[in-house]
C-alpha cells in the first residue's frame, strides 16, 4: 500500500478539487476531474493511456454523483422528466458511439478535443449572458436526436456529464436555469452509465494501465473521486454564495481558457 499512497494521495486532491468546484459553478466535476487525473496519470508513469483513463473514470464518477444531484433535485421537484424521457435514448446512442470511436483515438485526439472544447466553454463562461435565449420551447424531431447525440457523442469522449450543453441547450430553449440544471443531471446518468461500460470492455486488453484498472476505469479512483467530490460540493456552493458570482465566473473562465490551451499544446507538441 506504501507504493500506491502518492496515487492516492493525488487522487484525493484531484476529487477535492472537482467537488469544490462542482459546487462553486454548478458545472460537472469532469471538467476538473479529467484534467486533473491525466497530468497525475501521466506524472506517475501511467502515460500511454492516461486520457483514455481519466475520460473513462470520470465517467464512471458522474454516474454516481448525477444519481445523487438527480434525487436531490427530483425531491424538490425541478426535474422535467418529460425532457429526459424524449433526450435520453438519444443520449445514450450518442455516448455508444463515442465510446466506441475513442477506442480507436490516439490520445492526443482525445486530449486535443477536450483542449478545444475547455477553451470554448472559457469562452462562454466569460461571455455569455443567462437571458440568451432562441426559442420558447424545446426542440422536436429530427433536431431534438441530433442534438441529443451530439450531446453523447461530445461528452463522452471528453469524461463529462453533459451538464454544460444541457443546462446552456434548455435555457436557451425558454426553461429556468432551475430547472435546466436540475434535468441536466439526468443527462449526466444517460451519459456516464454507458460511457463508464463502454470504456471498460474497450480497454480490457490495454496495457500498462494504473493498479486496480479495469479496462479504461480505475476503480480505486472511482472511489476516492465520487467520495471526496460528493462531501466537498456543497463547501464550494457555500463558498460560492459568499463571493461575487460574475467576478468567479470570469476567473473560472480564464483558469479554464490557460487548461484548455496547455492540453491543445500537449496534443499537438507532445508532454
Amino acid at each position: 500500500m506504501i507504493d500506491y499512497l502518492p496515487f492516492i494521495a493525488a487522487l484525493l486532491a484531484v476529487g477535492a478539487g472537482a467537488g469544490l468546484i462542482a459546487g462553486m459553478f454548478g458545472v460537472g466535476g469532469g471538467i476538473i476531474m479529467v484534467p486533473a487525473m491525466y497530468y497525475v496519470l501521466n506524472a506517475l508513469g501511467y502515460s500511454d493511456f492516461a486520457m483514455h483513463a481519466a475520460v473513462g473514470t470520470s465517467l464512471m464518477v458522474i454516474v454516481a454523483t448525477s444519481l445523487r444531484s438527480l434525487s436531490a433535485h427530483a425531491k424538490r421537484g425541478a426535474v422535467d422528466f418529460k425532457i429526459l424521457r424524449g433526450w435520453a435514448p438519444w443520449i445514450v446512442v450518442g455516448t455508444l458511439i463515442g465510446t466506441a470511436i475513442a477506442d480507436f483515438t490516439p490520445g492526443r485526439g482525445l486530449t486535443g478535443l477536450f483542449g478545444v472544447v475547455e477553451v470554448l466553454l472559457a469562452a462562454q463562461f466569460f461571455f455569455g449572458r443567462p437571458d440568451w435565449k432562441l426559442a420558447d420551447q424545446m426542440p422536436g424531431q429530427p433536431l431534438q436526436g441530433m442534438l441529443g447525440s451530439f450531446i453523447g457523442f461530445l461528452s463522452s469522449l471528453m469524461g463529462i456529464g453533459g451538464g454544460v450543453f444541457g443546462v446552456t441547450l434548455m435555457t436557451f430553449y425558454g426553461r429556468t436555469i432551475h430547472q435546466a440544471v436540475a434535468t441536466a443531471t439526468g443527462f449526466g446518468v444517460a451519459i456516464g452509465l454507458p460511457g463508464a461500460i463502454g470504456y471498460m470492455v474497450a480497454g480490457l486488453d490495454a496495457e500498462g494501465l494504473a493498479p486496480f484498472s479495469v479496462g479504461y476505469v480505475n476503480m480505486a479512483a472511482f472511489v476516492i473521486l465520487a467520495g471526496s467530490a460528493v462531501f466537498l460540493a456543497p463547501v464550494g456552493a457555500a463558498i460560492a454564495h459568499k463571493l461575487n458570482a460574475n467576478h468567479l465566473r470570469k476567473v473560472f473562465a480564464i483558469a479554464l481558457f490557460f487548461l484548455g490551451t496547455n492540453m491543445v499544446r500537449e496534443a499537438v507538441f507532445g508532454g
